[in-house]
């Protein structure tokens, strides 16, 4: 074997695949494209000897050689980590401050959990969360500023992505709205007028673009910029309003709102947390990460699982 042809980032990648069994979920596991995933893998093979993944019937599995590395494979990386990574964050005593950019409705459903577990383990740490800006402002001036996104899928240069939580979208209206769960009607569903959220970096509601595909027009009667102006309007009219599922549930008894399913379901959405390559071995990031993935997965198990995007 030619040790020089590997280098770290290829035993990273090799530890995803070994572990997901999936180009593409590896591919999101370390914040790389498919392509670059599947070329690492094609490397891999070479130096290696040995196919690693093999397709058995619709699904793709390790060979012998493959599943004999991740044991050792995982031990070595923890090594490394250790020769690389300088334990000198101290949570207990860090006055250190973190920049978040996140839309509204990260901020209402992650944050308040996020800060419990801030303030029991690093009371003097501060978290700024600044305005949502969107991928197409995203400057590298101002990307150096920045030590977390919350956000889906988009992709943002220099930074890595890991999935936080998934939701599904739902018709939010008042308590006590005259049509109620005939919403899920579709006439009932076109005949009433909407409220829009077009968040900054957008020209129209997500939800709408995803209509139109199906030949579909709501009935706009309102557009606003974030997911808390839009209920906050259906908490006081006869308009509704398409929101996150799991935001309703969160504002649902001091707004009075009920959530309706749809007569259409676009699937589900999906949160990512990215942070920068720069910080990717950094004790504090690593370990506002831990808390912030952990975070995700308690708000993802508080309303169970959700379906995938339907096509």
């Amino acid at each position: 074997m030619n040790l020089a042809a590997l280098d770290l980032n290829l035993l990273v990648a090799l530890d995803a695949l070994l572990l997901e069994a999936n180009v593409s979920r590896a591919a999101m596991r370390i914040g790389l494209s498919q392509p670059a995933a599947s070329h690492a893998l094609q490397r891999l093979r070479e130096v290696l000897g040995d196919p690693l993944l093999v397709r058995v019937g619709a699904r793709m599995e390790l060979t012998p050689r493959a599943q004999g590395l991740r044991g050792p494979l995982a031990q070595v990386l923890d090594q490394v980590r250790g020769l690389l990574i300088p334990d000198d964050f101290n949570a207990a005593r860090s006055e250190r401050r973190f920049r978040l950019m996140m839309p509204d409705l990260a901020v209402e459903l992650l944050v308040p959990p996020l800060m419990e577990k801030v303030t029991r383990l690093a009371p003097n740490v501060r978290l700024d969360v600044v305005p949502w800006r969107g991928p197409a402002i995203f400057s590298a001036e101002f990307a150096r500023t920045i030590d977390f996104v919350i956000s889906i899928g988009n992709a943002f240069k220099g930074f890595h992505r890991q999935l936080l939580y998934t939701d599904r979208d739902a018709l939010a209206v008042r308590s006590g709205h005259p049509a109620g769960a005939k919403l899920k009607r579709r006439d009932v569903f076109l005949d009433t007028r909407h409220v829009a959220v077009v968040i900054r970096g957008q020209n129209v509601d997500l939800i709408d673009g995803w209509l139109r595909t199906k030949g579909i027009e709501r009935r706009i009667a309102l557009v606003v910029p974030g997911y808390i102006e839009a209920l906050h309007i259906v908490a006081r009219t006869d308009l509704v309003a398409f929101v996150p599922g799991r935001l309703i549930a969160a504002l649902a008894k001091p707004l009075s709102l009920t959530a309706i399913a749809p007569p259409l379901d676009p699937g589900i959405d999906e949160q990512f947390m990215f942070y920068p390559t720069r910080a990717q071995f950094d004790p504090g990031s690593i370990w506002l990460r831990k808390l912030l993935l952990e975070t995700g997965r308690e708000l993802g198990r508080s309303l169970g699982p959700s379906k995938r995007k339907a096509a």
